[in-house]
């Protein structure tokens, strides 16, 4: 068994983005600039974002951080997701998930500038990632093709299964890995809450990528022998032995299937700290319109 440690990763890719940025900001470039709304105070988004702000000033990014009640009206929400629109000197922003449920997730993406959108969520970008075209590509999935660029996974000809059918990571990786590029051409089999015999699929699975949010549900009873297994899942647990008083957890038992798996992704260390890489690369790409003229 093989780490896919993402946090030796993420160093790397940090440490050539910070490289680029600098050759860039020399010759005349503009210093990147990523923004983030953040609504409410979810605990989880908290520490997400701010491990965000803090890799923007590890590698020499602008960062700016619009914070408003859990209590704001979708037409407020929407006026700050234009005002960022029309900010020349903002580059790429996000709006953090999950929003109140007053409010309008599709709406709210919807309303996000394409060329400004470094998550990858709006239907502009979906729509050219299906075609192939250039995209800023949902920074999850980005990551997850990076750790098996980086890793010289082969996946040529392998049969990819995906539990989850999210349009943030299930939906969009199941069509990264059947592209004909590295990584895909893949055989791809999605599954979900719906699906019959998912033990018996995923048995057959040569990569598992399982983002479905229950923590560690996948036993070793469901991974083949020698399978690469990436874990995206992402879950507070209470545990009365931690300071914090909560342990995070994926929705792989990683115990349980590591001695069964040529590569696993462990959390935390994993998938999450190769989102945020993904977003810095779609910023940088952004600062320098690569994909939108």
């Amino acid at each position: 068994m093989q780490l896919l440690d993402g946090k030796a990763i993420s160093s790397q890719i940090k440490s050539e983005i910070k490289a680029e940025v600098e050759q860039w900001v020399a010759g005349g470039g503009k210093k990147p600039h990523l923004a983030a709304i953040l609504v409410g105070q979810d605990g989880a988004s908290e520490t997400y974002v701010a491990s965000k702000i803090r890799s923007c000033e590890e590698i020499g990014f602008t960062s700016t951080l619009l914070r408003f009640e859990a209590d704001i009206t979708e037409a407020q929400l929407l006026e700050a997701v234009e005002s960022l629109n029309n900010d020349p000197d903002v580059d790429g922003f996000i709006v953090q998930l999950p929003l109140p449920k007053h409010i309008s997730e599709n709406t709210v993406m919807e309303a996000v500038n394409p060329a400004k959108d470094v998550d990858g969520f709006h239907p502009i970008n979906v729509g050219r990632m299906c075609k192939g075209l250039p995209a800023y590509i949902s920074a999850t999935p980005f990551g997850i093709l990076e750790m098996l660029i980086r890793a010289g996974i082969e996946t040529s000809g392998k049969h990819c299964v995906v539990i989850g059918r999210s349009q943030i990571v299930g939906l969009p990786m199941s069509i990264l890995m059947q592209r004909n590029t590295f990584p895909g051409n893949c055989t791809v089999t999605i599954t979900h809450s719906k699906t019959q015999n998912l033990k018996e699929i995923c048995q057959s699975a040569d990569i598992l990528i399982v983002a479905l949010g229950r923590p560690e549900f996948v036993k070793a009873d469901y991974v083949k022998e020698g399978a690469v297994v990436v874990d995206v899942g992402i879950t507070r647990v209470a545990d009365a032995t931690k300071k914090s008083g909560f342990s995070i957890k994926g929705d792989v038992d990683f115990n349980d299937v590591a001695p069964k798996a040529s590569f696993i992704t462990p959390v935390p260390g994993g998938v999450g700290l190769m989102t945020i890489c993904g977003l810095l690369t779609n910023t940088f790409k952004a600062a320098k319109k690569e994909i939108y003229k």
